[in-house]
């Protein structure tokens, strides 16, 4: 049954404006997945099918798609950026609208798309304050069927070497793919994302288990000459192995 839905943050960033706007138009590769950059006008192409409704740097942008591109689940969709300057312009308020039409499952859907919200504008967080504007490298990837059961996303921790009870703001040394140990920050933890923050990446763990899915990794690459294949390759064989 088709029923509307609308999730909401608001937020403050030490970025600037014009800082946050480039990550909500270009430099989305660096949070959330690259995507093509929108066509900088009211009417433009934006990513997904999408049109641009608004286009007001750096102040507002507004992009809205009937029949999304690849997700059946979906016949509305739109996203819904608000940026103000705070302290002279160092800082910025933010506040994010995402909204439209779920065509099924709607419990399930808006949960996840909810408890997502929340990761991404962390992850958002995170990239403006220890990365931003450095290029990235991006790689994602997802378990296999094993990773879609009910606790899946638990097999992850003592894979990397993690304590059942670390907590956020904790620096570990991680066990990673082939068995190389690196040091990272959780900035991220509960039962259905695990976040790790490197000197120069930013490494997501999704427990899309939850919602019928596989886990997940992305990891955002900021180091020079990263490569996303290669990232994607090791990591893959890891959260394999994970599974097996």
């Amino acid at each position: 049954m088709s029923k509307e839905f609308e999730i909401a943050r608001e937020f403050e960033v030490d970025a600037t404006p014009e800082q946050v706007w480039q990550s909500f138009t270009t430099g989305t590769g660096g949070w959330l997945w690259p995507m093509d950059a929108p066509e900088p006008r009211e009417g433009g192409k934006g990513p997904f099918g999408s049109t641009v409704t608004v286009w007001d740097p750096p102040r507002r942008y507004t992009n809205r798609v009937t029949e999304v591109e690849g997700i059946a689940q979906q016949t509305l969709n739109q996203l819904d950026y608000t940026i103000e300057p705070r302290e002279g312009g160092r800082r910025s308020w933010v506040r994010y609208v995402h909204s439209g039409i779920f065509v099924e499952d709607w419990d399930n859907q808006y949960d996840g798309a909810n408890r997502h919200t929340d990761f991404y504008l962390h992850t958002l967080r995170e990239y403006l304050t220890y990365f931003a504007p450095r290029p990235v490298s991006f790689a994602t990837l997802n378990g296999p069927e094993a990773s879609t059961a009910a606790d899946a996303l638990t097999a992850v921790v003592p894979a990397l070497g993690l304590a059942e009870n670390t907590a956020e703001g904790t620096t570990v040394e991680v066990q990673g793919p082939e068995r190389r140990l690196f040091h990272a920050v959780v900035d991220y933890r509960n039962p259905y994302f695990l976040g790790l923050r490197t000197d120069d990446a930013l490494i997501r763990f999704f427990g899309r288990n939850h919602w019928g899915a596989p886990v997940g990794i992305s990891v955002h690459d900021f180091a020079p000459g990263a490569d996303a294949k290669v990232n994607e390759a090791a990591w893959q064989e890891w959260l394999n192995a994970v599974y097996a």
